[in-house]
């Protein structure tokens, strides 16, 4: 499946999980083959808390997708967040031993990779390594240094590090459901690929995921990412605060919020009421809208400012000229982005991952909660590209002289390079750590 370039991206959130199963199409759009969602039952906070619950799930949501797309669904992106996510900012250098060659994607690798030998707390490891800029022999603001001179190679790297524990119950439960991890990618990070254009990435922006259980945040400026976080409240704590402020079950809490909760009390009247089926053998319940909104309104109040901080904290808080986009499940509360405006006084829009598909996709596929996935999908494709690209790389090398029988005969002789190393990318490298330690608890 993986030469076929069909892709799959597996959500494993706190309130579904999502599978979806996706190829670029001759216009160099994202075409949705199929795709499963099933509630999520085994994660809380965006980690997994129950491991036979968290693969049943899977196992269900794959069949589920795997029956609409046709495909046998073996290999998945995965996506990765939680409270224990968090990142940090690291330059590195690399001085070259032959400097008057171009610099090579071999020398770039290297400098990467050296990364991930960078101390860290105990229980913590380097999920992903992301280079924001290069320098070359002091020369500032290289983008790509690839085919450049040079002896002293330097880059800016934002860093993403998780608790190994998580990452290693995430991949013991794709592998229990039957698949095998391709790749650990960092959920805001997927999600900004699926709503996110280069112009506002360029122009500087806040990218909000707000899932059931987390809020995640990237931003971006010149391009370029600049500052990660996980905020540990979503769509799932507001559920809890209407259904102890309405005094109602979970599940009419839930339904309520979606259908008739707003994110400012004001846009509600006192004399709007909606009936709540009472519990067997009660009567209704009535709650009134307003009363509703105002439980909504205080807990979306407390994860705005949490956000806000987050940019305050990045230091970019001057240089975002795209404002604030929202997306995940929780952006489609209504009014979510007046308020946000009101609070952070950035301009805000809701966004779909309609980004980079094509128009023939399931109309419920342009839904907000749907952009983790999606972008799973589209970085998946990506670094499966740049597989192919460096796999044409493995090339005949020019002929060379060969003595045979006592005549000078040109044969052609193959390069040969490690397949395996070529298609290493760096969270790969995490993964096989979490391999080897372990591979017992595993099998």
């Amino acid at each position: 499946m993986k030469n076929s370039g069909i892709i799959v991206g597996l959500d494993i959130g706190t309130t579904k999980i999502a599978v979806i199963v996706g190829r670029k199409n001759e216009h160099g759009k994202i075409e949705i083959l199929g795709y499963g969602k099933v509630p999520s039952i085994g994660v809380k906070r965006g980690v997994v808390a129950n491991i036979e619950n968290t693969v049943q799930s899977i196992r269900e949501a794959v069949a589920e997708a795997s029956s609409k797309s046709g495909v046998d669904i073996k290999y998945v992106n995965v996506g990765i967040a939680g409270q224990h996510i968090k990142s940090l900012q690291h330059r590195g250098s690399m001085i070259r031993e032959n400097f008057d060659s171009e610099i090579s994607q071999e020398d770039i690798d290297k400098l990467c990779n050296s990364m991930y030998n960078l101390n860290m707390n105990p229980g913590e490891e380097i999920l992903d390594v992301i280079a924001q800029e290069f320098s070359i022999d002091g020369e500032h603001g290289i983008s790509k240094p690839k085919g450049m001179n040079g002896r002293l190679l330097e880059a800016n790297f934002h860093i993403i590090i998780g608790q190994t524990a998580a990452a290693k119950n995430i991949y013991k439960c794709v592998r229990k459901a039957g698949l095998e991890v391709v790749e650990l990618i960092l959920e805001p990070i997927a999600s900004a690929d699926a709503v996110l254009s280069e112009d506002e990435k360029e122009a500087g922006i806040v990218l909000v995921d707000i899932g059931g259980g987390t809020s995640d945040i990237a931003i971006f400026h010149e391009g370029i990412i600049r500052h990660t976080a996980v905020i540990p409240l979503g769509g799932e704590i507001i559920s809890d605060d209407v259904k102890e402020g309405c005094s109602i079950i979970k599940k009419h809490a839930e339904e309520l919020k979606i259908k008739f909760g707003s994110a400012l009390a004001r846009e509600n009247k006192e004399e709007e009421i909606v009936a709540i089926p009472g519990l067997r053998g009660r009567p209704p319940k009535e709650i009134s809208l307003k009363n509703l909104a105002s439980i909504i309104q205080a807990r979306m109040e407390e994860i705005i400012e949490h956000i806000y901080y987050e940019i305050k904290n990045s230091g970019y808080e001057k240089k975002l000229l795209g404002g604030i986009v929202l997306t995940g499940g929780g952006a489609q509360l209504k009014h979510i982005a007046q308020l946000t405006e009101f609070i952070t006084g950035f301009d805000t829009r809701i966004g779909y991952p309609n980004e980079h598909l094509s128009n023939e996709i399931p109309p419920e596929m342009a839904s907000p909660m749907y952009a983790t996935g999606i972008g799973l999908v589209e970085i998946g494709i990506e670094r499966y590209e740049k597989e192919q690209e460096k796999l044409k790389e493995i090339e005949e090398e020019p002929e060379e002289p060969k003595i045979e029988e006592g005549k000078q005969k040109k044969v052609k002789v193959k390069k040969v390079k490690d397949p395996g190393r070529v298609r290493r990318s760096f969270p790969e490298l995490f993964l096989d750590k979490i391999k080897g330690l372990f591979e017992e608890d595993i099998e």
